[in-house]
């Protein structure tokens, strides 16, 4: 979660509940033109997982108005960009064109949002080739195979434990109907979130936006997100994959922790600052200790995924040299952890790591679409623009005492470790 403090962001709804927010940036004729949806993948019903994503595909295949293909190869003929994306707790599209062409994305977002048609023609081959997508990026990849074997672990019971793209087996099953009562559930204004970045005004992005999302009769209350809760977690968990395709091992930890919408306050900004002290860069503790001093690991870092509607994940990940084993690494890592809850790092340290977060926002204005992501993904996960804006000060705000408790946060047992090695063996001595 990060933000651009001084920005001059315009935020409005329509009157069917559409939330509006405008990013002002004069410096290049063009703007970038996005609609979040409050909904992913943990929202997919229970034994379709894939659902969320297979939807984001289908909403290339044409309305009433408008045939397959027809959105897409405009964009393309206008010269701009185009793409969709589905996460745990959104789906996304965009497009990034000439200003004077902001209307007419609008009114081809708005005609999709609401007059999606799809046939069986379309839906099962569209179905393949999502099932041809998870077998290239996941089956085939042990490395992405070992992640959605943890995350499985890690959330036993709440759908983050589900990948974004589906089981197989669910996906196969996966039809038309399920497309549509999907589609008519989340696919609302009241639901989504517009946001515009570039060379535009607030009151001609306001005017552009009645004309169009502002047709769409509201459809009531946003729809609930209904979500298990996991369950107290009392048992560190171990998970392990060999394969022959495995030419680099690795370890990895993630624990689960709050978010920046189930935190306490000043919890989430503290354990962004953790994340950068920890693995954020070759200053960082893991790499100074682990690769530098001894010597046991050629890269190692640590990251946290703040921005979810739940709680999250804490990332720490290590590469082990080539005479150390997983286990020897492993402790290495706990080791660390263990210190952060009980030492205080260096005050030089934890004030150079607020300046970078803070640093790196401040940079993050000069590109309309990194600013257009981190707004639409902060606003459909809790936040508002109020919560966008303070981060920095925020972040500034966190103390030493902070981050040991954001450390002490870090709890084996509410944790998974795991471990790639590339052969059919326990990893080496």
């Amino acid at each position: 979660m990060t933000a651009a403090a001084a920005a001059p962001i315009a935020d409005f709804h329509l009157a069917n509940g559409m939330q509006v927010v405008v990013i002002p940036d004069h410096r290049a004729p063009v703007v970038t033109h996005m609609v979040w949806y409050r909904n992913g993948s943990a929202d997919d019903p229970l034994g379709k997982s894939g659902i969320a994503h297979f939807l984001e595909h289908l909403m290339f295949k044409g309305t009433h108005a408008h045939g397959p293909g027809v959105f897409s190869d405009r964009v393309a003929e206008l010269g701009g960009q185009e793409n969709a994306f589905t996460a745990n707790d959104y789906t996304a599209y965009f497009q990034r064109v000439a200003r004077e062409h902001l209307g007419e994305m609008m009114r081809f977002e708005a005609d999709r949002m609401t007059n999606l048609t799809l046939s069986d023609e379309v839906v099962t081959p569209e179905r393949d080739v999502v099932l041809e997508e998870r077998r290239m990026r996941t089956d085939a990849d042990p490395a992405a195979q070992l992640q959605e074997a943890v995350h499985s672990a890690l959330f036993a019971h709440h759908p983050y434990g589900l990948p974004v793209i589906g089981w197989e087996h669910e996906i196969a099953t996966l039809d038309r109907h399920d497309a549509l009562a999907y589609y008519r559930r989340f696919y609302t204004p009241e639901n989504a979130v517009l946001i515009v970045a570039g060379d535009v005004g607030t009151e001609e992005v306001r005017a552009l936006a009645e004309a169009t999302y502002g047709a769409i009769p509201a459809r009531g209350e946003p729809p609930e997100r209904a979500r298990p809760k996991e369950p107290p977690i009392r048992a560190h968990r171990l998970v392990t994959l060999a394969d022959a395709k495995v030419e680099q091992p690795s370890v990895s930890r993630i624990y689960i922790t709050p978010s920046y919408n189930t935190a306490k306050p000043g919890e989430a900004e503290a354990l962004e600052v953790l994340a950068h002290l920890l693995g954020g860069g070759a200053t960082s503790l893991l790499y100074k200790r682990l690769v530098m001093e001894q010597k046991i690991a050629v890269a190692a870092g640590a990251y946290y995924l703040g921005g979810a509607l739940d709680d999250t994940r804490f990332f720490i990940y290590a590469l082990p040299a080539p005479d150390c084993s997983l286990e020897k690494l492993d402790a290495a890592i706990g080791a660390l952890i263990d210190e952060a809850k009980h030492k205080d790092f260096p005050a030089g340290d934890l004030e150079r790591a607020k300046t970078r977060l803070v640093a790196d926002a401040i940079y993050a204005q000069d590109n309309q679409t990194s600013m257009a992501r981190w707004y639409g993904a902060s606003l459909a996960t809790g936040s508002s623009i109020a919560d966008i804006r303070a981060w920095p000060e925020r972040i500034e705000a966190v103390t030493p005492d902070d981050v040991r408790k954001a450390a002490a946060l870090l709890d084996s047992r509410r944790s998974v470790t795991g471990y790639l090695t590339p052969e059919e063996t326990p990893a080496a001595a």
